[in-house]
């Protein structure tokens, strides 16, 4: 007697490296979502395109249709992060006075980089010899586009005590003004993260130090503009 089982198909495996249907959507954000974590977990030397491919998910020709490369795809994650910790968009600060939304505002410039860019940052610090432009860039794009971004709300924090064109936060200094703000607050916690320092440690004393960090700058604003 023939097996009444004998017409019915077995389910066809998907194919290697392409995702089902319920995984589909940004298959380019997918791919730089699993290369960051590779970079990250195994550094660039020991990442590979295989495995980026296989925790994707996507083929390897998927991933060289949108990056020549592993280099290239390094290179996009780190613009990425960079981009994303800068956009500050659709941030306010806190409190009423300048002091407390500038200080609203360190901590969150702070938390944003110790929480999000320490393993990318240590990642291009350690491939600096490989890709001295990249690591060139990430400063150079990170600080520009902070800058860019902590101006526009340090303007609008210290509104009422701007007085004049040529002070701080005049158009031909406003972007320096900016850049001298986050060396004061964020530069000093984020050596402290990348040597190493525990997060719980630096965030017990993060509302102090951005306090006693921005009565300084405030300080140092007012002597420039009685100046």
């Amino acid at each position: 007697m023939a097996s009444k089982h004998k017409n019915l198909k077995r389910p066809q495996a998907a194919p290697v490296g392409r995702p089902p249907k319920d995984l589909a959507g940004d298959v380019k954000a997918r791919i730089l979502d699993a290369a960051q974590k590779v970079f990250l977990e195994r550094g660039y030397q020991s990442a590979s395109v295989d495995e980026i491919a296989h925790m994707a998910p996507a083929s390897k020709p998927t991933i060289y249709a949108h990056f020549p490369g592993k280099e290239a795809l390094f290179e996009a994650v780190v613009a990425r992060v960079v981009d994303g910790l800068t956009n500050f968009e659709g941030f306010e600060p806190k409190g009423r006075t300048a002091q407390d939304k500038l200080a609203s505002l360190g901590v969150e410039l702070v938390e944003r980089f110790i929480q999000e860019t320490l393993g990318i940052t240590r990642a291009t610090i350690a491939e600096a010899d490989r890709f001295p432009a990249l690591s060139r860039h990430v400063h150079e794009a990170g600080r520009d586009q902070a800058a860019a971004a902590v101006s526009h709300i340090l303007n609008e924090a210290t509104q009422a005590r701007s007085r004049g064109a040529k002070g701080p936060f005049g158009p031909k200094r406003t972007l320096n003004t900016a850049q001298i703000f986050m060396d004061l607050v964020l530069l000093p916690m984020l050596m402290r993260a990348l040597m190493g320092e525990g997060a719980k440690n630096l965030r017990s004393e993060l509302p102090a130090f951005v306090r006693e960090r921005v009565s300084f700058f405030l300080a140092a604003c007012e002597a420039d503009w009685a100046k």
